[in-house]
């Protein structure tokens, strides 16, 4: 049973690298799998990342980062940046957000995080919608997190970065708890926002919605 178990596996995470594949046998090599994290909140930068593996890369066990939990996702990390041969991070902070607007400032952390790749993608497949002026070859994939190894592993890089920068955040602006929320908005960073105002790091384009429900229990 356990051997017909790790096969189905094996079988589970290969059907992942289908769209890396197809490439690879058309003789594209350098593939990269694009993803960001923080679209949605109030406070901290967007990031991105691009993940490129080699044709010989062994599929092991990647998801959404969404559905992992923070300790696998940490391992996750670093066997990412063990396995994979490029890896490129781009980041949008508050300011950036605020000036060109949160889809296109992701799209810029995306053309960053190709940009800072050790090496020239060939073809990129990245989550949700083709990356504007970029000048590389593109297939977008509607929740490609969960569909595409390239793409969940950027995903991963990506939420674990901006995670540990929302925690050095922490230490700066105490009175907020990002190491907890990450800067999104939960009950409780709602009501320090409320309380305190906000900090350098919120973006002030960004509305609290239903801040009456909130305000009364300020005390």
């Amino acid at each position: 049973m356990r051997m017909k178990s790790k096969k189905l596996q094996e079988s589970f995470y290969l059907k992942k690298l289908k769209w890396e594949r197809r490439l690879w046998k058309k003789g594209t090599k350098l593939i990269a799998g694009i993803d960001e994290a923080g679209r949605g909140p109030l406070a901290g930068p967007v990031v991105a990342a691009a993940v490129i593996f080699s044709e010989k890369i062994k599929p092991f066990e990647l998801n959404d980062s969404k559905k992992l939990s923070p300790c696998q996702r940490e391992k996750l990390y670093e066997l990412i940046w063990d396995q994979a041969i490029a890896v490129g991070i781009g980041y949008s902070n508050e300011k950036i957000i605020d000036e060109i607007n949160i889809l296109q400032a992701t799209y810029r952390a995306m053309r960053e995080a190709v940009v800072s790749l050790p090496i020239i993608p060939d073809y990129i497949l990245v989550d949700g919608r083709e990356i504007p002026d970029l000048n590389i070859q593109q297939t977008a994939i509607v929740k490609g997190d969960g569909k595409c190894f390239s793409i969940a592993a950027a995903s991963i890089i990506a939420k674990v970065t901006r995670d540990r920068l929302m925690i050095e955040y922490d230490l700066k602006y105490p009175d907020y708890n990002f190491a907890r929320h990450k800067g999104y908005p939960t009950k409780k960073h709602i009501q320090a926002i409320l309380k305190y105002g906000m900090c350098p790091i919120h973006r002030t384009s960004f509305k609290i919605k239903n801040k009456e429900r909130y305000g009364k229990i300020i005390t």
